[in-house]
């Protein structure tokens, strides 16, 4: 499909590449200026990744980009409740991907706690706590998009997707009934309240799930649209 049948609003802004590294160089690239621009303000930055296979070039080349990275806290968009040494633990693909090299210096913020003693509600309440210590807004927030319209864990087909939307906390306990493992996930409140949000998606599949998001219907039967009704910014390549 043309890109010009997405028919984007004008607060999206897109952005397409004919390689994934191409995209992926442009994305690194973008990102270290928005946390440089964040330390010389503030003296810190913060920002929230997403997990997956998408995002592992980009995390490689992050974490090889000169920048204070002692200033720069990361976390997650969300992760499933996993021990980190689990390999689909989106804590343990960022520690081995991005917190490496020039960017080993930055803090890392997990959603879940590398801890058996505790229940998924006790997890959460932790996970709360620990979010409360990261600067609010996130100065970026990188995200992925699912094939049924999810991003974060906010999935479509989730009993508890209606009481993750709406919440006021930073995080929710989300069951998916179409993907493994329970997760935590940043709640819309939280991704909302970011000075920047990307949505970082690769493939044809994605322009046909996107012009399905765009189309009317209710947000919560594809997440996605809580955030394509505001400002946004689209790296896509095929």
């Amino acid at each position: 499909m043309k890109i010009s049948d997405l028919n984007l609003p004008a607060h999206i802004e897109w952005k397409s590449f004919s390689s994934r590294e191409e995209l992926t160089h442009a994305l690194a690239k973008n990102t270290a200026q928005q946390l440089g621009e964040a330390i010389q303000q503030r003296q810190q930055a913060s920002m929230a990744v997403s997990g997956g296979r998408t995002p592992i070039q980009l995390f490689h080349e992050l974490s090889l980009t000169p920048l204070d990275w002692a200033k720069v806290t990361i976390t997650l968009a969300d992760d499933r409740c996993l021990k980190h040494e689990h390999p689909d633990s989106n804590a343990g693909l960022v520690r081995h991907t991005l917190l490496q090299n020039c960017a080993s210096d930055a803090s890392f913020v997990a959603l879940f706690e590398d801890r058996s003693d505790l229940t998924h509600q006790e997890q959460q309440a932790q996970c709360e706590a620990r979010l409360n210590q990261v600067s609010d807004p996130l100065d970026l927030i990188i995200l992925g998009l699912g094939n049924d319209g999810h991003t974060a864990s906010l999935f479509p087909c989730s009993d508890d997707i209606e009481s993750a939307v709406n919440s006021q906390s930073h995080c929710a306990l989300v069951t998916p009934k179409t993907a493994p493992y329970s997760r935590l996930t940043l709640t819309p409140k939280r991704i909302l309240n970011a000075h920047r949000r990307i949505l970082h998606i690769c493939g044809e599949d994605k322009l046909l799930t996107l012009q399905k998001a765009l189309s009317d219907g209710p947000s919560i039967e594809m997440p996605i649209r809580y955030f394509l009704a505001h400002p946004l910014t689209i790296y896509w390549s095929a």
